[in-house]
C-alpha cells in the first residue's frame, strides 16, 4: 500500500509531523483512518480550506480512510488559532445552516458514496457534554503552562484570551479522542496554524487510552507577490457560487503571479506532479496556458466542468477585446440597465459604482483618477464622463478595472 505522504511531499503539502518515519511505515503497513476538521464559522470554505482539504483527497486516493469532521460543536466556542481578536459569535440555527452548506462543498473533495470515506459533527458528541464530568475526565491531562506555550495562545495573551477559547484546545483534543475510540483514527491533518491543538490532541489519545497517534500539517499558502492568499478585491475567495461566480474563481487563479503557478498546479490540482511541474516551468508568454489549465482544473473541481468551461470562454473572450463576439461571455459578470437611463447619458463614476468592480461611487472615483477605468477598451480620464448609448459596441457596454477585472452593461 502506498502511504500517500510520498505524494504529499512531492505536492508541497507537508509542514510539520510528529513523527514522519513511523507514521509513514504505519500508512504503508496497514489503512488508516485520518481526520480533518472544519469549523462552520461561514456559508462557505474559501481558498484557505482548500489546502488541507486537497491533502485529504490525496491521503484518501492513496487508500486510506477519512473523516472529514465539521464543528458544529466547536464552532459555538469560535478557535482562537491564527486570530488577533475572539470571533463573533454565531447562533446554533446560524451554525447549522453554515454545516449544511459546508457538508456540500467538502463532498467536491471527498467522495462519501465511495465506503473509505465518512462525513462527522463533533456537535453530536459535543453539545450535550456534563461539563464537570469533562473537567474531570479530559481537562485534568491538560498543562495551563503547556497551553500557554503553543504559539497560538502566545499570540493572542498581548491582545487577550478569553476563557471561552482557552477551552477550544480541550474540546478539539476531545474531538480527536472521540475519533480514535469510535474509528480507530491515528492521525490528525490540519493547517499549520493548527499544531498546538493536534498535537495535544495526540497527546489526549496516548493519556487516555495508550494508543500512539500522529498529527500533521500543511503549510499556509502564500504568494509571490505578497498579497494574502485567496484575497481579492472583494474579500475572501469563497467557494459558494452566490458569494464569488464562478467567472471571478477562475479569474483570480488566471491571473495569480507566474512564479506561483508550479507550486499552485501541484497544491490546488489533482494532475500528475510531472505535468503540473512541466506546465509550471513554462516561461515569457506561455506561462499563460499553464494558468488557464490550473484556473480550469481548481474551477472544475469546485464548480463542476460546465461552469469551469463557461468561466473559461468567457475569460478568453475577455481577453480578447475587440474581437467578434462569437466567443460566449455570458460567464463575466454582468448586469442589466434600462436602455432609457443610458440613452439619457449616466456618468462613468455612477456607472462603475453600480457594478461588482467598485463598492462604492467614491471607489469609482478613485479607480478612475489613477487611470484604471475603461468602457470598451477606451480608458475613462474623468469621474464625469459622460456615458450613452453611443458607446455601446455589439450591443452592451464591457466595464474594465485594472488590467483583467470585467463587467458587463447590457441595456434592456
Amino acid at each position: 500500500m502506498s502511504s500517500g505522504l510520498e505524494v504529499l511531499e512531492e505536492r508541497g503539502f507537508i509542514k510539520q509531523c510528529t513523527d514522519i518515519e513511523t507514521l509513514k511505515k504505519k500508512l504503508e503497513k496497514e489503512t488508516v483512518s485520518f481526520y480533518l476538521g472544519i469549523d462552520p464559522t461561514a456559508a462557505s470554505l474559501h481558498a484557505g480550506h482548500m489546502v488541507p482539504l486537497f491533502a485529504m483527497a490525496h491521503l484518501h486516493q492513496a487508500g486510506h480512510k477519512a473523516i472529514a469532521l465539521v464543528g458544529g460543536g466547536t464552532a459555538r466556542i469560535g478557535d482562537p488559532s491564527g486570530k488577533t481578536e475572539t470571533r463573533k459569535m454565531l447562533s446554533i440555527e446560524q451554525i447549522q445552516h453554515n454545516t449544511e452548506c459546508l457538508k456540500k462543498q467538502i463532498g467536491r473533495f471527498i467522495n462519501f458514496d465511495a465506503g473509505n470515506a465518512i462525513l462527522v459533527d463533533n456537535a453530536e458528541w459535543l453539545a450535550d457534554l456534563n461539563y464537570i464530568e469533562f473537567l474531570r475526565d479530559i481537562g485534568r491531562h491538560f498543562s495551563v503552562n503547556r497551553m500557554l506555550g503553543f504559539e497560538a495562545y502566545k499570540m493572542r495573551m498581548e491582545s487577550g484570551l478569553s476563557f471561552l477559547e482557552f477551552n477550544y484546545q480541550l474540546l478539539q483534543s476531545y474531538d480527536f479522542l472521540v475519533l480514535n475510540q469510535r474509528y480507530g483514527c491515528s492521525l490528525q491533518i490540519g493547517g499549520d496554524d493548527q499544531w498546538g491543538n493536534i498535537v495535544a490532541g495526540a497527546d489526549l489519545i496516548r493519556r487516555v487510552e495508550g494508543n500512539e497517534a500522529y498529527g500533521l500539517t500543511v503549510p499556509l499558502v502564500t504568494r509571490a507577490d505578497g498579497k494574502k492568499m485567496g484575497k481579492t478585491e472583494k474579500g475572501a475567495l469563497f467557494m459558494d457560487p452566490s458569494m464569488v461566480s464562478p467567472y471571478e474563481f477562475f479569474q483570480y487563479w488566471r491571473n495569480v503571479p507566474d512564479a506561483d503557478v508550479g507550486k499552485f498546479l501541484l497544491i490546488y490540482t489533482f494532475l500528475p506532479a510531472d505535468e503540473a511541474k512541466e506546465l509550471g516551468s513554462l516561461k515569457d508568454s506561455a506561462i499563460n496556458h499553464a494558468k488557464e489549465v490550473l484556473a480550469f482544473e481548481l474551477t472544475k473541481i469546485v464548480h463542476g466542468e460546465e461552469e469551469a468551461s463557461k468561466a473559461k470562454e468567457a475569460s478568453r473572450a475577455a481577453f480578447a477585446r475587440g474581437t467578434s463576439g462569437s466567443q460566449d461571455k455570458s460567464a463575466i459578470p454582468s448586469m442589466d440597465l434600462p436602455l432609457s437611463e443610458l440613452e439619457n447619458g449616466i456618468d462613468a463614476m455612477s456607472l462603475f459604482g453600480k457594478t461588482d468592480l467598485c463598492s462604492s461611487n467614491s471607489e469609482a472615483r478613485r479607480l478612475i483618477k489613477q487611470g484604471g477605468a475603461s468602457i470598451n477598451d477606451k480608458k475613462i480620464d474623468a469621474f464625469d464622463t459622460i456615458i450613452d448609448a453611443q458607446w455601446l459596441k455589439e450591443g452592451e457596454l464591457m466595464l474594465r478595472a485594472g488590467k483583467k477585472r470585467y463587467f458587463r452593461i447590457i441595456p434592456k
